[in-house]
Formats: C-alpha cells, structure tokens, sequence
C-alpha cells in the first residue's frame, strides 16, 4: 500500500530534475522529487551556466547565432546521429528558458564563448563574486525555492529504486529508500527520471565505455550519481542506448596545485605520445574535447604537455597565449617553485629534467624519437611554418631552455551521458514508442553528442539538463491532465 500519493514523481533533484518539477508544478500537478543527497543541483553546482541561442543578451550584444544555425552546427558536428527533432525544441525553447529563470530571480552576467572558436552561447550565472566554477550553485538554488513554493515536496536523503508498473503495465509508482534505510512508495501516473548519469560508477563506466576511471580517465564524479536512472529506465522498458563520457582533458593531478602550473602546461605548446610522436596542431588543446579524444587514443591514453624554461619565462612577462572563462587567472608567477612543491609532496603528473634525454626517462616516452621530434619541431619554429601540423606561427615556441618541464593529460569530462532513447518530448521509447507516463531528463537521455560533446556551443550539458527537464516536466503534466 502507497504511503504517499502524488500525480508525478521526479527523480533527483538536479538541474534537470528540478526544471521539471518547477514546470510540471506550475502547470497544476502535484509533484515529488526523491532525492539522494541532502542538497539540491548534484554535480551541476561545481558548474557555471546553460546555453541558449537567440536570448536577449545575445540580441543586446549584436551577436547574430541563429536557431538554424545552431542547428544546423550540431547536427552537422554529429553527422546527423541524433535527434533532429529533439535538438530543434531545445534550442528553439532555449531562449525562453533564460527569461523563464529570470522571473524566478536568477541572473546571468551574459552571453561568453568558452574558448575562441566557440560561439557565445554560455550563460553564466551572476553569483556577486568573479565569474568561475560553482556559479550554477545559485540558478540550482533559485530552482529549488520555486519548486517549494509551488507545493512540491522534495524528499532529501532519498533514493529512487524502481519505476512500478500496474497489472495493465501502466506507470503507478516509484519504490524509494528514505535516509534510515526504510523502503516506502510514491504513488503516481507519470515518472521523470533525471538521475544524472553514473559519474561516480567506475564499475558501469567500465562495463558501457571501456574506460577505467581513475587509471585512464579522470571524469568529474559524485559518489551519489551511480546510474540509478539508467537502470530503472532499463528495467522499466526502455530502448537502451550507448552511454558515453562526455569527453574532455586535463592536466592529471594538477588541479591541486597553484593556478600557474596548469595556466602553463594546457597552453598550445609541444604536445607528444609515449612514442614522443606529435599527434595534433597544438592550438586545438583549447578545446578540450578534441584534446581528450586525442589522448584517448594513444597508448595508455595519455599524452604529454612539454615546455622549456624560456616558454615559462616568456608567460610571466607577456601572459599567455590562451585563458578561457574556467582558467581566467592568467597568472603564471611562480610556475618553477610550483612544479618542484610538487614534486616534494610526490606528485607523479608533473615532471622537472635537466635534460630531453632525462625527461624522456622520467616519463617512459621514446627517447630517441622524443629527441628527434623536438628537433623538428623547433625548426619549425624557426622557419615559422609547421609542415607536420599545421600550427599557426605566433604559437611555435622552441624547446630550448634547460630546465624542461612536462604534464601527463588524461581523458577527462563531465560524467556519462545517454543511455536512455527519449523522442523530442522526453518520452522514454520502448522499441521506438513512447512508454505512457515515463520520461527523461538530463545526463540520462542525453544522446546529442554522438562520439564528442558539442563544445563549440558552450553550456550545452546543462543547457540539455534544464531545458529537457523543463519539456519532460511540461509533457507529464499534460499526460496526467488528459487522464491517460
């Protein structure tokens, strides 16, 4: 017997999870959201905005990024993989999204690029401080507070278990533990679930991608976001899709460090396999998806960021060549005394040689070809024409200068993304139809990226999460009005 009646369920309150209870709610259902952790927004708080396209920052600034053509960029960039449809009503509705946070008091400093040849797109959250990491913290927030004001009831502490279904296969509840451990049931007409992936998995990232989390990939985690949506999704019916990483790079173990050592080892310099082979014109690093798809495929996926003293030197008096809105701190002061901190506490990500022949040693790169490599690559340096790469001239800094530093870069990203086949009104599909009452949100159905996330349009992770929460929280409404 149910303990709690209710029309639709909501599971997890993230970005995703909290769009659809705000928009099912202020359509008049009665909505709870069980949620596993005891705050609201999961690993979206560590993030800093939503993508929109056409908004009203984007009008005042002049910038003329249309619907069709943002369109028409992602399903392009994804060799039409994916669901047209469903990219359209994203981005179509987008811009409303913007305007529908603010009524509810969250503000944005703008409309940014994340790195040079992006567009845009990104809407940072204002939070009063500097913009950086966390600011989507507020715009969660902001979320929630609308959500109780409007009478739903979210349950922290809470993990949804499993999707019920009738004796006619019809949705009639979710089974949830409460914080003690005590099983209990919601019942309800219509599920949405926005569980956020399996970031913190290492188990089902294995199984689904191939990757070994901490070994060869260094994701954002939260032990809280563990899958369960997929397999309830899964179990309740639904086409099951690849999960993927949504991929991107970073310098292993360098986070904890002073800014001035990642400012310097993730800029466009010197970048080598184990085979102390280039793999790639160094510029692209910026994007770091197509950095991350890189080191993917080398052996033991990973590459090697390589600078001289005379680089280091160069940065701290003219500033480095790329920042973007993560990494806005251009600082660089200090690098030396930094990396050898480092390597007093026993970092192993970051490496100090007197010598290429002592580097190549200390990191397991091919000697002989990292020497002749470097050779190469600064004489096109000098020539100023790169004739393996391609690299733009005002980039090529020559390898010189004793002492030589080198950074390990590992796959990376945000988490796992897709699983779950969703049509463009957030229904989950069973063998292409829609299963009555069961929708979608978020991580969990997000299958727009195809092998790559989109990063030419920034904010596109949680712009999906809150902009399909918001269409799935609307669709279930009208499901549970119409009586089906």
């Amino acid at each position: 017997m149910s303990e709690y009646q209710i029309e639709i369920v909501v599971i997890a309150a993230g970005p995703a999870g909290l769009a659809a209870a705000v928009a099912a709610a202020e359509k008049g259902a009665k909505v709870a959201v069980p949620e596993k952790r005891a705050i609201p927004g999961g690993l979206a708080n560590a993030g800093m905005g939503i993508l929109a396209v056409e908004s009203h920052f984007q009008k005042e600034m002049g910038i003329d990024l249309t619907v069709e053509k943002a369109c028409r960029m992602m399903m392009e960039y994804s060799h039409y993989n994916i669901d047209g449809r469903l990219v359209r009503r994203y981005f179509g509705q987008s811009a409303d999204t913007i305007e529908w946070l603010e009524k509810m008091g969250v503000e944005f400093e703008g409309a940014f690029r994340y790195f040079s040849k992006s567009e845009p797109t990104w809407h940072i959250v204002k939070t009063g401080r500097k913009i950086g990491p966390a600011a989507a913290k507020v715009m969660n927030e902001k979320l929630a507070a609308r959500a109780e004001e409007l009478g739903v009831s979210i349950y922290y502490e809470c993990v949804g278990k499993k999707v019920l279904k009738d004796g006619r296969g019809r949705i009639s509840g979710v089974l949830a533990t409460d914080r003690i451990g005590r099983n209990f049931v919601i019942d309800c007409s219509a599920v949405i679930i926005a569980c956020g992936g399996a970031s913190g998995n290492p188990e089902m990232i294995r199984e689904e991608t191939g990757y070994r989390y901490g070994e060869d990939l260094f994701n954002f985690s939260s032990p809280a976001i563990t899958g369960d949506g997929l397999r309830m999704a899964w179990d309740a019916g639904a086409d099951r899709l690849p999960v993927r990483i949504e991929q991107a790079a970073l310098c292993g173990g360098l986070d904890s460090l002073p800014s001035s050592v990642p400012n310097v080892m993730m800029q466009p310099n010197l970048l080598v396999n184990l085979s102390g082979k280039r793999v790639m014109d160094e510029e692209q690093m910026e994007n770091t998806t197509f950095l991350g798809n890189a080191a993917s495929l080398q052996e033991r996926r990973l590459l090697y960021s390589v600078v001289d003293t005379s680089i280091a030197e160069y940065y701290a008096e003219h500033g480095v060549d790329r920042t973007s809105l993560v990494r806005n701190d251009p600082d660089v002061s200090g690098f030396a005394a930094a990396v050898d901190a480092a390597l007093e506490r026993g970092n192993r990500s970051v490496f100090r040689a007197d010598s290429l022949e002592e580097l190549a040693a200390m990191t397991g790169i091919d000697a002989e070809e990292f020497e002749a490599t470097v050779k190469r690559y600064n004489e096109y340096c000098g020539n100023g024409c790169d004739d393996e790469f391609f690299k733009a001239k005002e980039l090529l800094r020559p390898v010189v200068k004793a002492p030589f530093y080198a950074a390990t870069i590992f796959p990376g990203g945000y988490g796992t993304v897709g699983g779950i086949r969703i049509n463009e009104n957030c229904e989950v599909l069973h063998e292409f139809r829609p299963i009555p009452g069961l929708y979608a949100a978020g991580s969990d159905a997000c299958n727009l990226y195809n092998d790559s996330y989109m990063f030419l349009l920034p904010g596109n992770s949680m712009g999906f999460a809150v902009n399909s929460g918001r269409i799935a929280g609307t669709e279930a409404a009208k499901f549970v009005a119409s009586g089906r």
